[in-house]
């Protein structure tokens, strides 16, 4: 009964966290009119869920075992049980109040900034492992500078390219394969060998073989797939055909910018989903064993499926008030910036995956729609907005860790009372 009580407080953290951080994936889509907001929702919730049940272990084990010094908790594994308890309800709770004000804050950050300040209270400050949170906070300041550098950068090629000249249909046709490429070549790395490492080792194939196949097939299919949609949406000669409305070429890009999106939302969550589960996780273990995980943390398929199922009812019921503000409330979104904005997003977290940093989605795709601002015209960057998510996400750590602090300080006295 216990456990199914925990759970719910996990399930109520997952949602909270879908339906805030939904706007990583598909905010940036719904404000550039790709698609609807409901399809976003339904895109974002197969994928994402997919992402959590399949990929998400790795997080969940990271902040479950190295944000602390586990080993200070040995002798007394339940102080650990309600610090968990307390990073549900007091990162649930904070993430319930940002999303009503249509805020985009990091999870990552509620749930280190609450597991630190728990522990900090239970223990002492040795209790928590600051090493691990200086390379968790280097990588915080770095992802949206990365981020909005890489989508200024490629938001200026689709620009210089195609957008501004004079027949924009023929470099379009030009540059499809192009685009195609680097949208498959991030999303691969990402994804295909996840995918298909248990494939290679089943029937012995070279490792990287699989992933090249299944690559160049979705290059081509996708290239193709530009190339259809771009010739039935070309004015036939005689209609105007050598002027290309900006329209027409928009609405080609948006099919690349549905793709991106799409792999944000897998790689999403496939990351964030341990924000949620991760507290669940160790909770589990201290309850089947009674002692307090170190190095490794099995976490069960059904916390698992707790958390995906979270993230897409969240989303599903609240996730509409981050989508407007990441998607409209920045700077006006079309899809040739929203597809450069997304795919930043995602080269930023592979790439600070290759280095071991645990950074924020929301961080990456606020700093990518910023940094195509800038370039498009910095007076269009709504400066009000950016200030008000600025403070939430320096706020997040410090309320999240006193709030933590207070509920673990409540609990303790509940039950040790």
């Amino acid at each position: 009964m216990l456990l199914i009580s925990i759970a719910i407080l996990a399930f109520y953290l997952a949602a909270n966290l879908g339906a805030n951080d939904v706007a990583n994936s598909m905010g940036t889509s719904v404000g550039s009119k790709a698609i609807t907001l409901k399809q976003a929702v339904i895109i974002a919730g197969i994928l994402e869920f997919i992402g959590a049940v399949c990929f998400g272990r790795a997080v969940a084990e990271t902040l479950g075992t190295e944000i602390i010094n586990p080993d200070l908790f040995a002798d007394t594994p339940q102080l650990l049980l309600l610090a968990m308890v307390a990073v549900l309800v007091s990162v649930g709770l904070w993430m319930q109040i940002a999303t009503s004000q249509g805020l985009p804050v990091s999870s990552s950050h509620g749930v280190v900034g609450a597991i630190a300040g728990c522990s900090w209270v239970a223990i002492g400050p040795e209790a928590v492992n600051w090493s691990s949170i200086g390379t968790i906070s280097i990588g915080w300041v770095l992802t949206p500078v990365v981020s909005g550098l890489f989508a200024a950068g490629l938001y200026s090629i689709v620009q210089r390219n195609i957008l501004a000249k004079t027949n924009p249909q023929v470099y379009l046709a030009e540059w499809i394969p192009w685009l195609s490429a680097a949208l498959v070549g991030v999303f691969g790395v990402i994804v295909l060998p996840i995918i298909t490492e248990p494939i290679n080792q089943f029937f012995g194939f070279p490792h990287g073989y699989l992933p090249l196949i299944f690559g160049g097939v979705a290059w081509l299919g996708i290239t193709v797939n530009g190339w259809q949609q771009f010739n039935q949406q070309t004015p036939l000669p005689g209609e105007g055909r050598e002027k290309l409305t900006s329209d027409l070429v928009e609405s080609v890009l948006a099919r690349f910018q549905v793709l991106s999106a799409s792999c944000v939302a897998f790689a999403h969550g496939s990351n964030d989903v341990g924000n949620a589960i991760a507290p669940l996780a160790v909770i589990a273990y201290i309850l089947s064993t009674g002692m307090v995980p170190q190095t490794g943390l099995n976490v069960p398929l059904w916390i698992l499926i707790v958390g995906g199922v979270g993230i897409i009812t969240g989303l599903a019921i609240w996730g509409k008030n981050v989508i407007a503000t990441v998607g409209e409330g920045i700077i006006p979104l079309q899809p040739s910036s929203g597809f450069s904005a997304e795919l930043a997003t995602a080269t930023t977290i592979l790439l600070a995956s290759r280095f071991g940093l645990p950074v924020s989605t929301s961080h990456a795709l606020v700093g990518a729609v910023v940094g195509i601002g800038l370039v498009q015209n910095w007076r269009s960057v709504k400066l009000g907005t950016l200030k008000a998510i600025a403070l939430a996400w320096v706020t997040t750590i410090p309320i999240c860790g006193l709030l933590g602090a207070g509920v673990f300080v409540l609990l303790k006295a509940i039950f040790n009372g």
